[in-house]
């Protein structure tokens, strides 16, 4: 009986039912199985709830949104076009490090392809880069930014292994510190390959202009110190995370709907509810999922596969190797968000007995996972980017292949090379 309804599980969830529902299904069954009372759930709910750090999640969602719909993204691509533009392949450079700061403050990738490719992918074409090359460059670009903060998906890999309290202690501000490095190896990597890529071709450059420069910053000066003040907020220990949080989502709101102007109230209304939904599918999940993995020690799963795979796997390298193979398949198949709440808990106390620090763990993950979001068949950037550009996929899979195996190259560099995420822990 209990084989047949975890078949019905499955089948529910291939047939596209919500995955918040399949889990919770999933932990209601193993609960009922084992004979425990249905209230560990609510209370595991409650628990999430009751985390000081989710009070971030939801205001930096709203301003990364608030900011998407705005044209921040267009302020941006001027301001580093008319300081950068002289430089040569100024124009790759510049496509690679305004991409990654819109992600890191949207959260989300696909936002970024929507919202700066359209301007960036008739620029680079213009300017002389290969269309291959300049899509590509567009479609991978949208998710660097998912190292750095306030990176949504840094503070929910933060919020779960607290909640597992399992490894060494960390706080927030040492893992956004963490992903400083692993990223700007990934910029460089990158950068690298644009340079080597373009050696024969004619590119045109933009001229420095004073004027332009100038005239850049004060169209951007109401944003431009926002990265700052949540910099200093964070690491300088002024404020919590929930208040740098707090004060983001209240100064977006305000320069935007009032300063810029480019936010009404009824669209506000629209843009809040759209964030507040996408978050709250995100959280129960994340609720559910907290619930499931406790019926999963309860029935003593991770032990079971701790063992099997120190039978099988005999030192550290080799289990980061395996590490990296299951998480590129893991980000092929599912989104970032079904990822960190599904499979963190099973494989943090595994990656832990091999000595690998949590926060090193977590970076390894979403390096990972930002490579997912180009890989078949699942690969949400993929889609996207087809989409906006009415590119097929085909020809999408053939234009970000050699970014997709740089950004390799950086995983296992990141992998093998732990100081890189742990720098500022060396005594």
């Amino acid at each position: 009986m209990t084989f047949a309804l975890a078949l019905l599980l499955v089948v529910m969830l291939l047939l596209g039912a919500p995955l918040f529902a399949v889990i919770l299904a999933a932990t209601m069954l193993g609960f009922y199985s084992a004979g425990i009372d249905f209230t560990v759930i609510a209370a595991e709910l409650y628990r999430i709830a009751n985390t000081p750090l989710l009070v971030a999640l939801p205001l930096f969602t709203l301003a990364g949104y608030v900011l998407s719909e705005c044209n921040t993204s267009e302020r941006l691509l001027r301001l580093t076009r008319a300081w950068f533009g002289w430089m040569p392949f100024g124009l790759a450079i510049i496509s690679l490090l305004t991409c990654a700061a819109f992600t890191a403050f949207t959260g989300a990738s696909g936002v970024t392809i929507i919202a700066l490719g359209a301007l960036l992918l008739p620029v680079l074409v213009k300017e002389g880069y290969q269309s291959k090359f300049s899509l590509g460059l567009v479609t991978t670009s949208g998710s660097l930014g998912l190292l750095l903060p306030p990176s949504v998906p840094l503070i929910l890999y933060g919020i779960i292994v607290q909640q597992l309290d399992i490894g060494e202690k960390f706080t927030l501000p040492q893992l956004f510190l963490a992903g400083f490095l692993p990223c700007l190896l990934m910029i460089a990597l990158l950068i690298a390959w644009a340079i080597w890529a373009n050696r024969g071709v004619k590119l045109d450059q933009t001229p420095f202009t004073w004027p332009e420069a100038i005239a850049s910053i004060k169209a951007i000066a109401w944003e431009l110190p926002l990265p700052l003040f949540i910099m200093v907020g964070i690491f300088g220990g002024y404020l919590a995370i929930s208040e740098v949080a707090a004060a983001t989502a209240l100064y977006v709101l305000v320069i935007e709907g009032f300063i810029y102007k480019e936010i009404q109230l009824a669209n506000l209304t629209k843009i809040i509810s759209d964030a507040m939904q996408m978050l709250g599918g995100i959280l129960l999940i994340l609720g559910v999922s907290m619930a499931f993995t406790n019926y999963l020690i309860d029935a003593e799963v991770p032990m079971h596969l701790f063992g099997w795979v120190k039978e099988h796997v005999n030192d550290k390298l080799s289990f980061l190797l395996l590490l990296n193979l299951f998480l590129l398949v893991l980000g092929a198949i599912l989104d970032i968000f079904s990822a960190l709440v599904i499979v963190v808990p099973l494989i943090v106390p595994i990656a832990v007995s091999y000595g690998i620090h949590p926060i090193h763990l977590g970076i390894i993950f979403l390096a990972n996972m930002q490579i997912g979001y180009l890989t078949p068949p699942v690969g949400m950037n993929l889609f996207i980017a087809s989409y906006r550009f009415n590119k097929s996929i085909t020809e999408l899979y053939q234009a970000t292949l050699p970014f997709m195996l740089i950004l390799l190259v950086a995983v296992f560099i990141i992998t093998y090379i732990p100081w890189l995420s742990l720098w500022f822990l060396a005594p």
